[in-house]
């Protein structure tokens, strides 16, 4: 699968809740490439219902130092209330560099998306297709 990811944006994945899993559990982070074809480093962030907020915001800290040119946020709010997934969305967003692209997949992706760049649309069939947002932050389509 070749997904493209724009540099420098915090892009969510929308659709039903399985097949974005599925888009999710198919990208390996080491087997990512650059637009130039050259290997990149990507980090993968994931977290357990019973993982404290701090363990999560500690983690999106080290990705954040790092030089990962593509950042996985693979469900980090799970098992938070509202406030606390706030706290790591908010996070998440300082992810965004301009040599790194950030992809987050989110039980409420309602959510994450107030802090997107951008957005892809996956169905049941494995289909994606960017959507747009628009200068205000609404899906433009």
């Amino acid at each position: 699968m070749g997904l493209r990811l724009s540099l420098g944006e915090l892009t969510v994945i929308l659709g039903p809740a399985v097949a974005r899993r599925r888009l999710m559990s198919l990208l390996n982070e080491t087997r990512t490439r650059c637009a130039q074809e050259h290997e990149a480093t990507t980090i993968r962030l994931t977290a357990r219902v019973a993982d404290p907020v701090d363990e999560r915001l500690a983690a999106l800290d080290d990705a954040a130092d790092s030089t990962a040119a593509l950042v996985l946020v693979d469900r980090l709010t799970d098992g938070l209330d509202a406030r606390e997934r706030l706290r790591v969305l908010i996070a998440a967003r300082r992810l965004v560099h301009p040599e790194r692209a950030v992809l987050v997949e989110d039980a409420d992706p309602v959510a994450a998306l107030a802090h997107a760049d951008g957005a892809l649309r996956t169905d049941r069939d494995g289909a994606v297709v960017p959507e747009p947002i628009d200068d205000e932050g609404y899906l433009a389509s």
